[in-house]
């Protein structure tokens, strides 16, 4: 096994959860679900596909004034509010902020079929915006002056990233560029695709993020799998479940790294040269399998989906179905807990928060549908120092979950970024309100 980081911290994480669920006196606090680091102190359970369980949260209005909470020391506003799925934030060269509103488009046999469950409407879906704004604070207040529309006429953008004079999106079909130069407000000039993606598939994994090489000579590209554990045939995962790499023409496309369920938030880690990526895992083995997780990401690497989960352990829906795979798992890095839909990943590379928070990494977990208790619905905090994790994960942006007995909640957030004014800005896609966290 890879990792043998803070076992006691890991175990006194399990207990501390232990008492969290024993104590529902609050109805309104958030569920605590942490997992820890050590592979060999998680302790999970037996897998059991007979218990999963389903629990949609419903999205109810924020209350007049009330905010999500940061630790003390940091004040929480709203930047920006009023569009339609916010789901991931970009800072431009110039430190324009770009957000791409997109969300989840399914069939409408699938909609019949979400609103007999009981889904509410931030899991039907709908028509996606297909849209890029773009903001700017001008008088570098933390309040945007200027709000424009960047970019239309797209198919569920979420990465976006810049090199030089062009600026890339990927839709959920293909990567796509743009001639731009900096402090462009609008894209008018037409753009050119340059990778076909594969699209589709189980829990609508369509988002295609993107990250840039230190050296600006590689694009890295996330493509989420196209079913839960492989079950329409892994000749439709062709291509997915992995991060591509390719050229900035979109040539010498490459599998960068495999086995990655649906991996979505993407980032260097600081003073390393390594990638990391937070990874969304499967369904339907009961609450607490299987932990997402936020890894560094190895060349050539195979994480194991979907014959495996968080090291050697075998799904048992694919049992002896591929021994060799099984065997050449690697163990993720830091476990976030299960069924958190851990989607967002951003590096803290400013000098504006406390010391602790510096190169350590936030995650965006939009929340549960298969768990009894609701988990995640919250952003959280992982301390690293020289680019290597020192300790779980800890809560640091809650209060998105207004009622945890009723399933209410009332926000979800997704992407993440630090602004280049050291502020935090986390996008709440369900509530339309990307939210700024800035040290007082």
């Amino acid at each position: 096994m890879k990792i043998k980081y803070l076992t006691l911290i890991a175990l006194s994480a399990f207990v501390f959860e232990a008492c969290n669920s024993a104590n529902k006196s609050d109805k309104t606090a958030d569920t605590v679900h942490n997992a820890t680091t050590d592979v060999d102190s998680l302790n999970l359970p037996a897998p059991d596909t007979t218990a999963s369980k389903t629990n949609f949260s419903k999205v109810v209005d924020w209350p007049t004034g009330k905010m999500p909470m940061a630790p003390e020391g940091f004040v929480v506003t709203r930047f920006a509010d009023g569009m339609k799925s916010p789901r991931n934030i970009v800072i431009a060269p110039n430190g324009d902020i770009l957000v791409a509103l997109s969300n989840s488009e399914r069939s409408t046999k699938e909609k019949i079929a979400n609103a007999i469950s009981g889904k509410s409407k931030s899991e039907v879906g709908g028509k996606s915006v297909n849209t890029i704004m773009l903001f700017r604070d001008a008088n570098k207040d933390g309040k945007p002056e200027l709000m424009e529309t960047f970019l239309t006429g797209l198919n569920q953008p979420y990465g976006m990233a810049f090199i030089g004079n062009t600026f890339y999106v990927a839709n959920t079909d293909g990567l796509w560029m743009f001639p731009y130069k900096s402090g462009d407000t609008k894209i008018t000039a037409a753009g050119k695709k340059i990778v076909s993606l594969p699209a589709g598939g189980y829990n609508n994994h369509w988002t295609r993020n993107l990250l840039v090489s230190k050296a600006k000579d590689k694009i890295y590209i996330s493509v989420g799998s196209g079913s839960n554990v492989g079950e329409n045939g892994m000749e439709h995962e062709v291509r997915r479940a992995a991060i591509l790499e390719v050229n900035p023409d979109g040539t010498g496309e490459k599998i960068y790294a495999s086995g990655l369920r649906n991996p979505v938030g993407m980032d260097w880690a600081p003073s390393t040269n390594m990638l990391w990526t937070a990874v969304n895992e499967r369904d339907g083995l009961g609450d607490d399998l299987v932990p997402d997780y936020i890894t560094s990401v190895k060349p050539g690497g195979f994480y194991g989906w979907p014959y495996a989960y968080f090291g050697q352990h075998e799904d048992p829906r694919l049992k002896n179905a591929n021994l060799e795979a099984v065997k050449k798992t690697i163990v993720p890095d830091v476990a976030v807990g299960s069924h958190t839909a851990s989607l967002g990943l951003a590096f803290y590379t400013a000098a504006k928060f406390p010391v602790k928070y510096q190169g350590g990494a936030f995650i965006g977990q939009h929340g549960s549908w298969n768990r009894s208790v609701l988990a995640g619905y919250k952003v959280g905090f992982v301390p690293f120092k020289d680019g290597k994790p020192t300790a779980p994960m800890q809560d640091f942006l809650t209060g998105f979950i207004a009622n945890a007995d009723k399933s209410e909640v009332y926000g979800r957030p997704v992407g993440v970024a630090v602004a280049n004014d050291g502020a935090l800005l986390v996008a709440d896609d369900v509530s339309g309100i990307i939210w700024r966290v800035a040290a007082k």
